[in-house]
């Protein structure tokens, strides 16, 4: 594999197994950790496998013919065969003689530029000839504003049939749009800068100029209109753009009528231009680019790169793409992305199960769905008689949705949800049918509904027509019908109010609240979730004190379902990531549950690239003074427990230098044990000799908190004395367990205080505890339930712990402190590399004595 750097021994045998299962088109788990540089060694192994594709014939079955008719078919599909290759790769030739010509011919990017400038100076003009014989015509108008709302109204609803979308491009027969996709490997990470690193390996690589790379992303990420831009909300950018296509897409010669002004909304996107969106396409594909980069160019040659990136699909060789966009099938499909026959590979997999979860769940909230019934009435009040009769139908179905959902929260949407109080607090779980039935909207074709609210994009009227009227700055006449508009704004407010626990908003902050406020959009993902199948999922009442605090929540509980269709169509599954132990849960609940064939799934785990002796985990079973370390709900609280931890902390720090990062099972007891140390007078103690920082909830102030914890381990390190560096109070699962890196001083030990299991009596992992049994067998005689508690809770260990080696020079001491890791259902759950070099210490002045030889002379402090 040709690499840029003198691979590892460890490096080599992941890219052999990487590239053996592409190969053979597995579905692949691997676990490579972190500081052994695995994007790196992706690229290598995904450049293999493409160069290595095989085309293979398939032909009709012709069992129990004659020879010459089975000749006869075979030569048939040959020839077949061979003509579409042909055409295939003249298409793609033609492709690359126009790549190289970009590449080589400079000259024509500059006409193309000359050309768009002459453009936009022509466009100029006229828009400010158009302004100049209209604004005697626009200021005499000023008293039929109204007339201006034809675009708040909703257009005819032709039918409930599903149809393609068309594009509406201005230049449909285009051969590259025509081509084939061509082998491709789609790469997946989880956020865009680990997806921009990897395009810089790839940029650095020996494949970095052959490779035709396109990278993806949203059109939060990727727009570049302003005006776009500014309204901030992912569903708000998504509605508008479509809107403005629309807008394009209808435009008539009559619409071009020099004496009616034309409100802004009513405008197309300038960027939306086939010409230049074809021109950006090619220069993607000449040279790799990440999504910066991408988003410069955009603005450069005045071309969309969410649609340029699109068109580039077809022709790119890799595809880099956060994985919630691939896997949720609506967005796929949205992008283009085909899956048939192509490969995925899925980096940062370790909370893949709950990513898709997360993307296929939904909440809305009893404030939500008053507010959207409101806005609504009001909307169909207004509007009533310039609406076709279906558009009034499927308005009044929303609007008895929303009537029932607010009524099994035990409100009525006539009234403040924030003044309702609820008779009977907590959580009820029901299943999809039962709710259906419960709330009597068993009658109402919900895939209809959704299909509507997604083709009229009623959302954005009703945000539009919010926007309009909902703001207490709105001029509204004094009309009957506006009567009924300020009584919207009222009741708009009376819900801000009714909500607002700290005091009142200036008017500028309730404007906004208003903005990025949009109900309905909420709903349509909650009404989206209802569609899926009755086993599948279960509908959450949390009722709390008020209709407005209350909520119905759609948790998806089979993962699987949305996940077998791409290890289905694809030719191979990678999931990697640095920590994937344990791999159960990948394997029974995501991969077998989605049909994979257990003889198809492959699994590779390798070590780490740091000595032996640079890492020290130890299982530690008793403190200082004897006391067995088991950190149950049941004895965690008790006094003697919380000293026994302090003491073992007060010990480590004595001897360790630099930083020490300590994980808590929680908030609420790192603040329990925190409080506890400050009356028994630990505390100062242990603040002699680390400073001492707390993870905070909120996470705008996480950065700062490192910030402060790195100077104060590099000034300790730099001016000596009785302090020798800064104790980090975490917690598992929170802001630091997670993406942080805690290298070099930064963290020369990582402590786990008792084990993370979650919270049992939580009713939603109950139902997954009840639906997991009923499901799955039995694995090695323990029940599905318990298998996914102790996963849940080494996840977090290990993730947690992760964060101290970081790169091969790297040294750090990881002490687990209770004795239940040493069961051999949870030991084997820790990482190879770690589980192969852990000691198990009875007692607190062996492992002492251990930590203290990891010490070395150039990291002491003087």
């Amino acid at each position: 594999f040709p690499f840029p750097y003198a691979p590892y021994r460890i490096q080599e045998q992941f890219m052999e197994a990487l590239y053996g299962a592409l190969d053979a088109g597995r579905v692949g788990i691997f676990e490579s950790p972190t500081g052994t540089v695995r994007r790196r060694r992706l690229r290598p192994s995904e450049a293999a496998a493409l160069g290595g594709q095989r085309s293979s014939l398939t032909f009709a079955d012709t069992a129990g013919q004659p020879d010459w008719v089975t000749a006869f078919v075979r030569e048939k599909e040959e020839r077949d065969m061979v003509d579409r290759l042909k055409e295939e790769q003249i298409r793609r030739k033609k492709r690359e003689e126009r790549l190289e010509k970009i590449r080589k011919n400079v000259q024509l990017k500059y006409a193309a530029k000359r050309k768009r400038c002459q453009e936009d100076e022509a466009q100029h003009l006229l828009q400010l000839s158009r302004e100049a014989l209209s604004q005697a015509a626009a200021e005499g108008a000023l008293d039929q504003l109204d007339h201006n709302e034809e675009e708040l109204i909703l257009a005819e609803y032709e039918s409930d049939d599903e149809k393609k979308v068309v594009s509406g491009l201005e230049e449909d027969d285009d051969d590259d749009l025509e081509e084939e996709h061509v082998t491709k490997i789609y790469y997946c990470s989880r956020t865009h800068s680990q997806l921009s690193q990897f395009v810089r390996e790839v940029q650095k690589s020996p494949f970095g100029k052959d490779t035709h790379l396109v990278s993806l992303g949203s059109r939060q990420n990727l727009c570049v209109n302003e005006e776009v831009r500014r309204l901030g909300a992912l569903q708000l950018i998504n509605d508008r753009c479509m809107e403005m296509q629309k807008n394009k897409h209808e435009k008539k010669s009559s619409e071009e009528n020099e004496g009616k002004k034309r409100r802004v909304s009513r405008a197309v996107c300038p960027f939306y231009s086939y010409e230049q969106m074809q021109f950006l396409c090619d220069e993607i594909l000449v040279e790799v680019k990440d999504i910066e980069q991408l988003v410069s160019l955009g603005r450069e040659t005045k071309a969309c790169p969410y649609y340029g990136s699109r068109f580039a699909i077809p022709a790119a060789q890799l595809v880099v793409l956060p994985y919630q966009m691939l896997l949720h099938e609506p967005t796929r499909n949205a992008a283009g992305i085909k899956l048939k026959d192509q490969v995925v590979i899925i980096d940062e997999a370790h909370n893949l199960i709950d990513t898709i979860t997360c993307i296929h769940s939904a909440e809305v909230s009893g404030s939500q769905l008053c507010r959207a019934h409101s806005q609504l009435s009001q909307y169909m009040e207004r509007y009533r008689k310039r609406l076709k009769a279906k558009n009034l139908m499927y308005i009044k179905q929303i609007l008895y949705l929303l009537e029932q959902f607010v009524a099994m929260l035990g409100g009525n949407v006539n009234q403040n949800p924030g003044c309702q109080a609820v008779s009977q607090t907590g959580t009820v779980l029901k299943s999809i049918n039962d709710f259906l039935f419960q709330s009597q909207i068993d009658n109402i074709n919900l895939f209809k509904v959704q299909r509507y609210c997604e083709k009229s994009l009623i959302s954005r009227k009703l945000f539009g027509f919010v926007e309009r009227y909902g703001s207490p700055a709105s001029a509204v006449k004094t009309n009957k019908e506006n009567e009924k508009l300020a009584g919207l704004q009222n009741f708009l407010l009376t819900l801000q109010q009714g909500s607002d626990k700290e005091g009142d908003l200036p008017l500028e902050a309730e404007h906004d609240q208003l903005r990025t406020a949009s109900p309905l959009m909420q709903i349509e993902g909650f009404l989206s979730a209802l569609t899926n199948a009755n086993q599948d999922g279960r509908v959450i009442l949390n009722k709390q004190g008020t209709v407005g605090q209350s909520s119905l929540k759609f948790l998806l509980l089979n993962p699987a379902v949305h996940f077998a269709k791409v290890v289905q169509e694809c030719r191979a599954v990678i999931i990697a990531g640095g920590t994937m132990q344990p791999v159960a849960d990948f394997r029974e609940q995501l991969l077998c549950c989605a049909g994979v064939d257990p003889a198809r799934i492959v699994e590779f785990s390798c070590g780490h690239v740091i000595p032996p002796e640079n890492i020290l985990p130890i299982i530690l079973c008793s403190g200082p003074s004897n006391q067995q370390l088991e950190f149950t709900y049941q004895t965690r609280d008790l006094p003697q427990m919380m000293d026994e931890t302090g003491r073992i902390l007060c010990n480590l720090c004595n001897v360790i230098p630099g930083g020490v990062v300590c994980f808590f099972p929680s908030y609420e007891y790192e603040k329990q044990v925190y409080g506890h140390w400050e009356k028994t007078g630990l505390l100062p103690r242990l603040a002699a000799r680390k400073k001492i920082f707390q993870e905070p909830k909120k996470a705008n102030q996480v950065e700062q908190v490192l910030v402060e914890y790195a100077k104060c381990i590099k000034r300790c390190s730099q001016t000596g004395g009785q302090m020798t560096g800064a104790l980090l109070l975490s917690v598992v699962g929170g802001k630091m367990s997670e993406g942080i890196n805690f290298s070099d001083d930064l963290g020369r030990c990582v402590i786990m205080v008792g084990m993370p299991y979650p919270n049992i009596r939580s009713p939603e992992l109950q139902e997954k505890i009840t639906w997991l049994d009923k499901t799955m067998p039995r694995a090695a005689g323990q029940a599905p339930s318990r298998v996914l508690i102790e996963n849940l809770c080494m996840k977090a260990v290990n993730q947690s712990i992760g964060r101290a080696i970081r790169h091969q020079k790297d040294f750090a001491s990881i002490l687990l402190l209770d004795h239940r890791y040493t069961r051999p259902a949870i030991f084997n759950k820790l990482p190879q590399w770690i589980r192969e070099r852990t000691q198990v210490k009875p007692t607190f002045g062996s492992a002492f004595a251990e930590v203290r030889k990891v010490r070395t002379p150039s990291v002491l402090c003087p």
